[in-house]
């Protein structure tokens, strides 16, 4: 009898460890990129709903209020989850800093584009046919001829920069790491859009450029939003690894040295 009770508290204890050992995989692989998966695709489709149904008159502000709020609040949502990137720039910046398991970045991008790939579909599923043609879908069309392109991926860089310094400082760096953070990168991406829209179009969000390119078909200079925001992505890792970043971050000077 206490050989059958103690086999079958054997079982119960190996059914409780395999369960954890599950819960654990599920949460540190896959909910991280579900909750990737979720903010982005709500922050596209504000953002793509803001540009096709645009009232007139209101020229940038509309969207670039909509895309700023509708970041700050996907990435507080899940910031406790998945850091809240919703940007595959942002966590290709975080990887290089230290502030993402580089295993983690494919599965990220991937929850990422298919977020961008939904929210532009639901975009175009809730909007009228004639204004989802006149915006194009919410795709970036700033770009118009080769003599533009010479200049515009600068633009791109230099806002895209701008957003992940401000991520990677708000949320990652423990020196200025602020609960504000969120707030701070919408702002941001506000401001970009604000200054740098009528240049580029302020994308600097791969995933946010490719949904409503593929849902309207629209690959014009396309390149640009994929280039300017992951280069931008690099060189942040560059300046917090050896220039901003706190001592666990940065690869030199890390401790003081006194005279």
């Amino acid at each position: 009898m206490s050989t059958l009770s103690a086999g079958k508290g054997d079982c119960e204890k190996a059914g409780r460890h395999k369960s954890s050992g599950g819960r654990r995989v599920y949460d540190t692989y896959v909910l991280p990129c579900v909750a990737e998966f979720f903010g982005t695709g709500l922050f596209v489709f504000t953002g793509c709903a803001s540009l096709i149904e645009n009232s007139p008159g209101t020229g940038r502000l509309q969207p670039a209020v909509a895309h700023g709020v509708a970041l700050a609040i996907s990435v507080a949502i899940t910031a406790g989850v998945s850091g809240g990137h919703i940007n595959p720039a942002v966590s290709l910046g975080a990887v290089l800093c230290g502030g993402l398991n580089v295993l983690l970045l494919i599965p990220f991008w991937a929850a990422q584009f298919c977020g961008g790939l939904v929210g532009a579909g639901l975009a175009r599923a809730v909007s009228s046919r004639t204004n989802f043609i006149n915006a194009t879908g919410g795709a970036f069309t700033s770009i118009k001829t080769d003599e533009q392109v010479a200049r515009r991926p600068g633009a791109e860089i230099v806002m895209t920069f701008y957003l992940v310094l401000t991520v990677c400082m708000g949320a990652i760096n423990k020196q200025s790491k602020t609960p504000l953070a969120p707030f701070c990168i919408g702002l941001t991406l506000t401001v970009a859009i604000l200054g740098g829209g009528g240049v580029s179009g302020a994308c600097l969000n791969p995933a946010r450029a490719l949904g409503p390119a593929v849902v309207a078909n629209y690959w014009s200079y396309h390149w640009v939003y994929w280039v300017g925001p992951l280069v931008a992505a690099v060189i942040v890792g560059l300046v917090l690894r050896l220039l901003l970043g706190d001592p666990g971050i940065r690869l030199v000077m890390k401790t003081e040295t006194f005279a």
